[in-house]
């Protein structure tokens, strides 16, 4: 089984979800909080390589939320910049396994690297409903994911 590092926002429900999903099927995670993790330039930029800037955001993100910022103006340096000023703004989770970075929890690509296992545990399928349903602290009152 797999050893993956896995930034994440601590407290946030999905990110939780994901790990279980991970742990359950066998898999070593090593969590570290995206939020309060000092991250560089080069670091940071790793992780986007060939992805374009608007994908780089977290957009349940307050500023995106409340429409105080777009994905789409911000260039490759200009989406740096705001994600290194205000980590809440990037997308997570963020990945590492073995020498493959990876932005956000895309079940298909990680069950070709390494394997997800839906049938190991009964709860698995329904975490990746819920997890495919967005932000379960979002609503239409405006509640944000902490």
């Amino acid at each position: 089984m797999a050893k993956i590092i896995f930034y994440e926002k601590t407290g946030c429900k999905n990110n939780t979800k994901q790990k279980k999903i991970l742990t359950l099927t066998g898999h070593e995670v090593e969590a570290i909080d995206l939020i309060k993790y000092p991250w560089t330039k080069d670091e940071l930029l790793s992780f986007f390589t060939g992805i374009e800037p608007k994908y780089w955001f977290n957009l349940n993100a307050p500023a995106f939320s409340e429409g105080l910022i777009e994905p789409e103006q911000f260039d490759e340096e200009t989406a740096i910049e705001a994600l290194l000023k205000d980590h809440i703004l990037i997308k997570r989770p963020l990945l590492i396994i073995g020498d493959i970075k990876l932005v956000g929890f895309d079940v298909e690509k990680i069950a070709t690297l390494i394997g997800i296992n839906k049938e190991a545990h009964p709860s698995i399928e329904m975490m990746l409903v819920d997890i495919n349903k967005g932000c379960p602290n979002k609503n239409n009152n405006g509640i944000k994911c902490p």
